[in-house]
């Protein structure tokens, strides 16, 4: 309950885009192939800077 009112950290944001991005390319799939692959692009894109903050938290 307390967590109620938290600011979510870049990573968690990145990470609920990257979750979008996947469904809507799962969901284009079937009707548009094109663009389910540019969605997959775009996640995976994502997923790269999201290892990229992790690795950099790391670090410090």
């Amino acid at each position: 309950m307390f967590g109620l009112f938290k600011k979510k950290s870049e990573i968690e944001k990145l990470e609920i885009k990257y979750k979008k991005l996947l469904e809507e390319a799962h969901r284009l799939s079937t009707s548009n192939r094109r663009l389910s692959d540019e969605k997959m692009y775009e996640a995976n894109e994502i997923l790269k800077e999201i290892d990229k903050i992790k690795e950099e938290k790391k670090k410090a």
